[in-house]
Formats: structure tokens, C-alpha cells, sequence
């Protein structure tokens, strides 16, 4: 790492102990970005790298609601405003046990550039709760989210923050907190969160957005590389809103999924994912994967508490949750003849794992880049929510693939200007900061 980038790291890593997340969010950063400082000493003279390492605002506050036996629950929640240089902040809100300061800053640390990325007017932001809806009844999830709009409905609107959803976070959930909000302020201001339903303000893709975009992206890769999905043997990590979208853009563009997975573990299935019968397990009755396989008879299996990476692909598609491929995951990966990765979560190849990639030759897109569709889509949906206009689904999908080509195409020319063909880590993080710092330059001291 540049000997000022270390200077700024280790600054980053006192001023926040313990949040191992956002420091490997951080270092992945700048040890992309030093050339960056030979070609614009500017950045360094304003300080540009130091401020956008610091969030603008940082929000905790107690989340009380009561279960369905009558029993006040005590949960924490968070919103992370960190970079308003490009537009209001924006990002997914994340409910997951795992949830705490340090995954929430890496998150909407990762944000600032992802959305930059989108070349939209939108900043970086993030937040959540350690609330799990996991087993929860819809009214107890409703007593959460309403709770949790209580307090967070003061911090956010359509010129300020707009959040959406992310982990625990679907369409449930944001129905009711848009609910609530609405409520409170006795506003309909359909541009205070994004992945509504349609019926009240929502955008055609925004659903399929994340994981479409990150199939949009990889196919790209592909291209450039004189390929496509076209009979390529596929697996895809997770079974919630992104890997299912994924999944189908993919068979759509003429590949196999054949393995995917859940916390328990994942389902073989070598005919290739029945995507109704898993959108009725997974989104219909919020099941286990162990009951696909039941249902999809002899030719799948159910495996347990085993790594789906173990499983001979040509494309793999982390789409469930951060640090999810090791360095030996990669390695398999590799070995069985992995020729393209996609990251749909956020951040979910450990640093040893995109090492393994990158000397391998993999075309490997990172999720800034890979997964920005999900953010990309919302923000076309706060367009439509300002005009009060509504766009049809194929000229809302048209929109992502265009924004996700020219994602790509600005990752891979970037790389190639800064002497690093093909590395679309070192594409995506130095065109992003670019923007960024950029804009913050130009507004002084933000």
C-alpha cells in the first residue's frame, strides 16, 4: 500500500476498534487507489481520502416492540449517513442478528462507491437492525418496523436519505415501514424509501434489480472475454430476492444453475434450479431448502451444513452474505474450472479468496460494481416517485442493462488507463472514488 494510503488506514483502525468489516471494506480501497494520488495530488492536499473514511453521521438509537406473548423485545437500530457528495444518501436497510456499527459502516462505506459507480445523483448510506424476522409473525415484524420508523422517520426523506431494503428486508418490511412513516407525518412521500410494491409507488425490476444487474454484469465479462452464459454450468450462492433473480436472468441467457444454498446448508439439483418450485419454497412459504429437494424428486439432493463452492462450476454467483468464499473455497473454485465470478452481496470474497481469483485469471467482478443494479433501480424509482410517472417493465429493464454495460465498460477502461487490464477490483474502486472525490472537491468541505 501508497506509505500515505497506510498512514490512513491505521488512522482508520484506531479511530474504530473491533470493526473488522468496514476496515477490510477500507483497505480494499486504497490499495486500489494509489495511483490514483500521482495523477491528482489535489485529493491528498484536501484530504479527500481522510474525510470520505469518516461517515458524515452516524445514527444508534433502541428499537422497543412487543411479541406476539405480550413481551417487550429491545433491539438497536442504525442508519450510517456517510457520503452526500453525489445526492441524498442512499441505501438498504439490513435486519440480521449479525448486524453491529462495524457491518453497517462497511456497507454504506461500500455504498459511496457503488453508487458513484451508477453515474446517478445518489450518495452512500446504509443502516439496519439486530432484529431477525427470521420465524417472527407478520404482526410482530410489523410492531419491529413501526417501532423502528418511530425513531428513524426524523433522519431520513426523498432530498436526504432514502433507504430500501437489503438482508430480512423485503417487501413486508418495507411496506410497513413506509406505513408507518406515512403515518407519522401525515405526508405520502413515495420517495422516502425505494423497493415499495407497485400498488403504492413501487418500479417495475426493482425486485429482480440486484440480481438481474449482477447477471447483466457477468455476461459482460463474458463478452469481453469472447463467451457468454450460453452452456455455462452455474452456481449461485443464497436463495433469498438476489440469487432468485438472479437465477432466472441466467437461465433466460441461456445457463444452468444447478446448485444454490441457504444457511443450512445447499440443494444439487444437475437438471438445473426449478425456479417456480423455489420461489414457491422460498418466497411463498419462507421455507428450507431441505423441502425443495423433497419436492423436486430423485435428480436433487439436499446437502447439509456443507459449502455449495464445493460444486464443479464455470460461473459462480456469491449472492448471500460478506466473507462467504475463503481462499480455499477459491482455490476449489478454480480447480474445478471456475472461469467468471459475480459478486451479488456485498462484499462476500474475503481478500485471500479475490487474490486466488485475480492470479488465476478469473474475470472477477466485485460487488460495487456487480451487484449496483439493486441501487441503480431504486434510484430510477425515486425519478418516477418525483414525476409521479410509471414506467413498463421492459423499458425499466432496458434501463439496467444499459446502466450495468456501462458500469462494465467504465470498470475495464479505468483499469486499463491505470496499467491494470482486466482487473475490474481496481476499475470499480478507482472510477468510483474518482467521481466522489471529484464532487467533494468541488463543495469544499463537506
Amino acid at each position: 500500500m501508497h506509505e500515505k494510503l497506510s498512514s490512513i488506514y491505521d488512522n482508520v483502525l484506531r479511530r474504530n476498534p473491533g470493526e473488522i468489516e468496514f476496515h477490510q471494506a477500507v483497505r480494499e480501497v486504497l490499495e486500489s487507489i494509489g495511483p490514483v494520488l500521482g495523477k491528482h495530488p489535489e485529493y491528498a492536499e484536501s484530504k479527500i481520502i481522510e474525510r470520505v473514511c469518516e461517515p458524515e453521521r452516524q445514527i444508534i438509537f433502541r428499537v422497543p416492540w412487543v411479541d406476539d406473548q405480550g413481551q417487550v423485545q429491545i433491539n438497536r437500530g442504525f442508519r450510517v449517513e456517510f457520503n452526500s457528495a453525489l445526492g441524498p444518501y442512499k441505501g438498504g436497510l439490513r435486519f440480521h442478528p449479525s448486524v453491529y456499527l462495524g457491518i453497517v459502516k462497511f456497507l454504506g462505506f461500500e455504498q459511496i462507491f457503488k453508487n458513484g459507480l451508477t453515474g446517478l445523483p445518489i450518495g452512500g448510506g446504509k443502516g439496519g437492525s439486530d432484529f431477525d424476522p427470521k420465524g417472527r409473525s407478520d404482526r410482530e415484524v410489523m410492531s419491529f418496523c413501526q417501532s423502528f420508523m418511530t425513531e428513524l422517520y426524523r433522519h431520513i426523506g426523498e432530498y436526504t436519505d432514502v433507504p430500501a431494503g437489503d438482508i430480512g428486508v423485503g417487501g413486508r418490511e418495507i411496506g410497513y415501514l413506509f406505513g408507518q412513516y406515512k403515518r407519522i407525518t401525515n405526508r405520502y412521500e413515495s420517495g422516502v424509501i425505494t423497493g415499495k410494491g407497485l400498488a403504492y409507488g413501487g418500479a417495475q425490476v426493482r425486485t429482480e434489480a440486484t440480481g438481474y444487474g449482477c447477471a447483466f454484469f457477468v455476461e459482460e465479462m463474458l463478452k469481453a472475454r469472447g463467451t457468454s452464459f450460453d452452456g455455462k454450468r452455474v452456481v449461485v450462492s443464497g436463495s433469498g430476492n438476489v440469487a432468485i433473480y438472479t437465477i432466472e436472468k441466467i437461465e433466460q441467457l441461456g445457463g444452468t444453475v444447478v446448485a444454490c444454498s441457504d444457511s443450512s446448508g445447499y440443494v444439487l439439483d444437475e437438471k438445473g434450479i426449478d425456479l417456480a418450485l423455489l420461489k414457491q419454497v422460498k418466497q411463498d412459504e419462507r421455507g428450507r431448502l431441505a423441502t425443495y429437494a423433497e419436492r423436486r424428486g430423485g435428480h436433487a439432493s439436499f446437502v447439509a451444513e456443507r459449502s455449495v463452492w464445493e460444486v464443479p462450476c464455470q460461473v459462480a454467483m456469491p449472492s448471500a452474505t460478506q466473507n462467504e468464499i475463503t481462499g480455499r473455497d477459491a482455490a476449489t473454485l478454480v480447480e474445478n474450472g471456475c472461469v467468471a465470478v459475480g459478486e451479488g452481496a456485498n462484499m462476500p470474497t474475503t481478500p485471500e479468496g479475490i487474490k486466488v481469483f485475480l492470479d488465476a485469471g478469473v474475470a472477477f467482478g466485485p460487488g460495487k460494481a456487480a451487484n449496483a443494479g439493486g441501487v441503480a433501480t431504486s434510484a430510477l424509482e425515486m425519478q418516477q416517485n418525483a414525476s409521479r410517472d410509471s414506467w413498463t417493465f421492459e423499458f425499466s429493464e432496458r434501463r439496467l442493462q444499459d446502466i450495468m454495460s456501462d458500469i462494465h465498460g467504465r470498470c475495464l477502461q479505468t483499469a486499463d488507463e491505470y496499467g491494470m487490464p482486466g482487473n475490474y477490483v481496481a476499475g470499480a474502486n478507482i472510477d468510483g472514488f474518482r467521481r466522489v472525490a471529484d464532487a467533494m472537491l468541488a463543495l469544499g468541505l463537506i
